[in-house]
């Protein structure tokens, strides 16, 4: 199912922007009359028909929606330690959104070694990624948080913090939520948490885990979070 994004749905109407009009138009070269599927990133999946096919403006008239397509019973928020290697956090947040996450926060650590992000770029890998998987909720990317803030933070469901330290005693990751636990998880940086810091999660309320008996990157460490949640889940 090829699936479009329009923001813009009122009175039986979506209006595309530029960007969607074009690749409907120009690359896929759909038509005037022709069917076509779409999602606000709220939820809800629309079928509607191409009545205007302007490359720059397209629209289309809304003929059916189904609310709520493929809402999962939990929610997923994963706060990840940017990288040094830009490209090693786009392939987590496009396989992070395709597996299926709600919410993701640039984790600022006293290891991370580069504390901004490419936002606008982002987002489009984010966007694409929710089309690409059929979802219709665009999951929601928040601005970098330093640690000591995020952790001070109101959350529901469990909170997690994934640590390579042997010195802390942890358990599997799989072992700590159970299936419908909304979860808040949080991925260190190249060189792991600090001690201070995992000290400081726990006594906010956090619980160590493990990933497993391999040490892995920030970003796969990221994906094995998600593809444990998701899967716990099915």
């Amino acid at each position: 199912m090829q699936i479009f994004y329009c923001g813009e749905i009122s009175h039986g109407k979506a209006l595309f922007s530029r960007e969607e009009s074009r690749h409907c138009l120009k690359v896929l070269r759909m038509r005037d009359g022709e069917e076509i599927t779409f999602t606000d990133g709220r939820g809800n999946l629309y079928q509607g028909l191409i009545n205007k096919a302007d490359p720059s403006a397209m629209s289309a008239t809304v003929s059916s929606v189904i609310h709520e397509y493929g809402k999962r019973g939990y929610r997923l928020h994963i706060a990840i330690s940017p990288l040094k290697n830009d490209d090693r956090l786009e392939w987590f947040i496009e396989k992070a959104v395709e597996t299926g996450i709600d919410e993701i926060t640039p984790l600022l650590c006293a290891r991370t070694e580069k504390n901004r992000i490419r936002r606008e770029r982002l987002e489009g890998l984010i966007l694409s990624a929710m089309k690409q998987s059929v979802k219709s909720f665009l999951p929601r990317l928040n601005n970098p948080v330093r640690f000591n803030d995020f952790i001070a933070g109101v959350y529901a469901g469990k909170r997690i913090i994934a640590s390579c330290d042997p010195a802390v005693e942890r358990m599997p990751v799989t072992s700590s939520f159970r299936r419908g636990d909304d979860v808040v998880m949080m991925i260190g940086p190249e060189g792991d948490f600090t001690a201070e810091e995992v000290a400081a999660a726990l006594q906010t309320g956090f619980q160590p885990v493990h990933i497993g008996a391999s040490r892995l990157r920030t970003e796969t460490a990221g994906v094995v979070a998600c593809c444990s949640v998701y899967l716990s889940n099915l």
